[in-house]
């Protein structure tokens, strides 16, 4: 089988490709750029690169058009940024000898939140345009899916998406080997009478997802959250990072807009405001109940692992 990842290099992509490799895919890494993958598996010398520009693209309707040449039974779409680009992507993929896309959402949907941990039974509001976007392309998605049981369940993970097959895709393979350091993933689940999809972060997870309910089983969705089985606030990580280093702790907290001063990179400015208005305290209690979900890393295993790859590649200094 042929599978096509799309923003293959980037979070997801750097572990999910080897994954794929490793079970037997052929699989095409699509990227806008020439950027390595965060951690060079020797899998990678067996992938195919190719580099296209989907904004570029999609502005004459020539990137689906360019990922359905590729006739893969498999697309795993990571970089669908905002409504318009899944329809023209997945428009295009109608007619071939697709199997399954995967689309990559984002825990951002729920926007802010008013009691904490969040369920998967809260209403979504999201709270900015990327938000609303992925509400929008997950309502298209699972409304094609409706009308025509057309192969594209929507997985919709979170800022470090980890997205797992459906049972005809060895689900393993679709899984990347942790959990973000942040609550970060929610999924949705369609069981068919052919296969089941979902989203998860462990191998244990994904085995659990490839039931296959009876042929008279009628469709349904459900949301799961595979997140953190615990949040870390922003002071959990600073005082954490202090004892990593071997540093004795010296936090000052300024008010925000202080801080924005002193800080003083509005791109840097922009994303922490991003990011900290957004909840980021979500339960995963109904992944363990229904899946028997179990992180295999913990939110500070993989901060240690993403700043030690930091200090390797020249991008933080220690000491």
């Amino acid at each position: 089988m042929k599978a096509v990842v799309i923003g293959a290099t980037g979070h997801v992509g750097t572990y999910l490709v080897p994954r794929l490799v490793r079970m037997g895919y052929e699989v095409t890494a699509v990227s806008r750029g020439t950027r390595d993958p965060y951690t060079r598996f020797p899998e990678w010398r067996d992938v195919e690169r190719v580099q296209l520009d989907r904004l570029a693209l999609e502005k004459t309707d020539g990137f689906g058009c360019k990922i359905a040449a590729m006739n893969p039974d498999v697309v795993v779409d990571m970089i669908s940024l905002d409504y318009h680009s899944t329809i023209e992507t997945v428009e295009a993929l109608k007619g071939t000898n697709l199997s399954h896309y995967l689309f990559a959402s984002s825990i951002w949907e729920h926007g802010a939140a008013f009691t904490v941990p969040v369920d998967e039974s809260v209403p979504r509001k999201p709270i900015d345009d990327y938000g609303r976007d992925k509400v929008k392309s997950i309502a298209y998605l699972h409304g094609e899916f409706e009308k025509t049981a057309s192969p594209i369940p929507p997985s919709c993970p979170g800022t470090s998406p980890d997205p797992a097959g459906p049972a005809s895709i060895p689900p393993a393979t679709m899984t990347r080997p942790f959990s973000p350091p942040l609550p970060a993933a929610n999924a949705f689940t369609s069981r068919t009478s052919a296969s089941s999809a979902c989203t998860t972060s462990t191998r244990t997870t994904s085995r659990r997802c490839s039931s296959r309910p009876s042929a008279t089983a009628k469709p349904r969705w459900t949301r799961i959250f595979a997140v953190s089985p615990r949040a870390i606030t922003l002071r959990g990580y600073a005082e954490h990072m202090y004892e990593w280093f071997g540093k004795e702790e010296n936090i000052e907290y300024l008010p925000w807009p202080d801080w924005v001063k002193v800080t003083a990179d509005e791109e840097k400015v922009f994303r922490t405001y991003r990011h900290i208005s957004h909840c980021n305290n979500y339960s995963c209690e109904k992944a363990r109940r229904l899946l028997g979900y179990e992180p295999k890393y913990s939110g500070m295993d993989a901060v240690h692992e993403a700043v030690q790859s930091m200090i390797e590649r020249g991008v933080v200094t220690k000491g």
